[in-house]
């Protein structure tokens, strides 16, 4: 047909007229104003939708899961072979990617600094090698709704779990511990046996450097056994006081955490 010599054919041009450009405009406009003012992502090239039902759903999920992401990249393995994210109770009943993308960008932050975004996350993290997985479970969690993140590779793996009371975000189990502390400013996290004395003995040290504890919880899962301290400081530790700690035989391991 197209060989025809009685014949002319010319591509469809309806959106290049000038209605049609003025309403593709607007509806940009309108889905800028949208992102701006609420949140709600829709019609993006490289995103999810996400509407203002699913955003009130999951939105206070965003920043959490940043801060968890960032929590495991500093307390895990330096090279993780994965990251695996797993939604229990209410939250997995929800539209999780855009979840999933935050806490990806948290994580991967220490590796890309401020070009990190929910956008190039995950292609970032293809480019890594580190497989992402995300898993859903409507029951079987001690919590209404649960978020777990965990990375590692064979022979090293970490974990960090977090839920909400209330309005409070809150860390709830540290490699499989179970364990509350608040995921905000810096959170010094302690391996240490557990013996009579060992709380006095860190905070005295604090004192003397100068930090004050904002807040403290412990978890242990036999007397006597290996222990995990975390502690919401109100500054950095320094590294005399690391080394300080580090120097008790029974203190195994001490990492700061910026969040």
């Amino acid at each position: 047909i197209r060989s025809a010599k009685n014949l002319i054919m010319t591509p469809h041009l309806g959106a290049s007229t000038a209605e049609a450009q003025e309403s593709v405009g607007i509806e940009i406009a309108e889905a800028i104003r949208d992102a701006l003012l609420t949140g709600a992502i829709r019609n993006a090239v490289n995103m999810p939708n996400l509407d203002s039902k699913t955003l009130a759903a999951v939105g206070p999920y965003l920043s959490f899961g940043e801060q968890l992401g960032r929590f495991l990249s500093q307390a895990g393995p330096r090279r993780p072979e994965y990251l695996r994210i797993q939604y229990s109770g209410r939250i997995a009943e929800e539209t999780t990617t855009p979840v999933t993308r935050a806490i990806l960008k948290g994580f991967l932050e220490a590796v890309g600094g401020a070009d990190v975004n929910v956008v190039n996350a995950p292609a970032l993290a293809e480019t890594l090698g580190m497989k992402l997985e995300e898993i859903k479970s409507t029951s079987g969690s001690d919590f209404a709704e649960l978020v777990q993140v965990t990375t590692g590779c064979e022979s090293n793996v970490s974990s960090v779990a977090g839920t909400f009371f209330g309005n409070k975000a809150r860390i709830v189990m540290i490699d499989e511990r179970h364990i509350e502390t608040r995921p905000e400013g810096v959170v010094l996290l302690l391996e240490n046996r557990d013996r009579p004395g060992i709380v006095g003995q860190v905070g005295s040290l604090m004192g003397t450097h100068g930090v004050n504890i904002a807040h403290m919880s412990l978890s242990r899962k036999e007397v006597g056994g290996k222990a995990l301290t975390a502690l919401n400081l109100d500054s950095k530790p320094s590294d005399a006081l690391l080394s300080e700690l580090l120097s008790d035989p029974d203190i195994y391991s001490a990492k700061v955490i910026s969040l």
